[in-house]
């Protein structure tokens, strides 16, 4: 078991690590999804992928949730609240988005979903270790803070923009399932992947509610990642498509 001050020194340096990773993906796209291309490693189904590379958050978060509510037979009730925010967002993630969404024709690198096994495991370790064991047992009166209350409502209002854009790009690839289009409906009126947006509140919401270096250094890890993502995506927009509204923004209304 990590001491609290050995467990922030590595989280100083899963952080270190994700200011790398930002500045290289500002450079290079995530080969997968529309950036797809060839020299990162044989392709796989992407919906195998996806189940794959995001089942480690379910496994790992379950692990130390048994391991605290039943091998240790702890039974405070804010654990189990952060363990089915955890779990609400990962079973969709892992079990209902890849079935829903129209990728079965569709391939990733495995490079791209290794790496993602990898991120996940450590990510999903780190935050379950901060949840059940670094800042364990979290007092009851915590569920009435405004930290659990002002998070868990971001958190909420994140799910449903990351959900509701979704299925209007699902529903768009329905109608056209060969070919991308311009989505015009919800925020993409008003930017380019609000998709992205809504995960990113997600994992605000998680980082205020949990209130840990854990929590945050997670939500620092998702802007690292979607930002850049969220800037490739509106430029390939309006690299292939001449009627692409140049007055959207890329990830905040109104601002970037």
């Amino acid at each position: 078991m990590f001491s609290e001050a050995q467990f922030n020194l590595f989280i100083f340096f899963w952080v270190a690590l994700a200011i790398v990773v930002f500045v290289i993906l500002m450079f290079i796209n995530a080969p997968y999804g529309r950036h797809l291309r060839a020299g990162w490693g044989f392709n796989i189904p992407a919906r195998l992928g996806w189940i794959a590379m995001e089942s480690p958050t379910i496994i790992v978060m379950s692990l130390y949730f048994y391991d605290y509510y039943f091998f240790l037979g702890r039974s405070e009730l804010v654990g189990a609240l952060f363990y089915l925010i955890w779990i609400t967002h990962y079973f969709h993630r892992t079990f209902v988005w890849p079935f829903r969404a129209q990728i079965s024709k569709k391939v990733m690198p495995i490079s791209i979903a290794l790496f993602a096994i990898f991120f996940n495991t450590i990510n999903a370790s780190i935050n379950a270790e901060g949840i059940f064991k670094i800042h364990a047992p979290y007092p009851a009166h915590w569920i009435t803070s405004p930290q659990f209350m002002c998070g868990v409502f971001l958190f909420i209002v994140g799910m449903y923009i990351n959900i509701s854009s979704d299925n209007i790009l699902i529903n768009l690839r329905k109608q056209s399932p060969d070919d991308y289009v311009i989505p015009k409906s919800g925020l993409y009126s008003w930017v380019s992947s609000p998709n992205y947006l809504g995960e990113i509140l997600e994992w605000i919401g998680w980082a205020i509610a949990t209130w840990s270096l854990a929590g945050f250094s997670f939500a620092f890890w998702v802007i690292a990642n979607l930002v850049p993502r969220a800037r490739s995506n509106h430029h390939w927009y309006l690299e292939h498509f001449e009627e692409y509204p140049k007055n959207r923004k890329k990830l905040i209304p109104g601002v970037w």
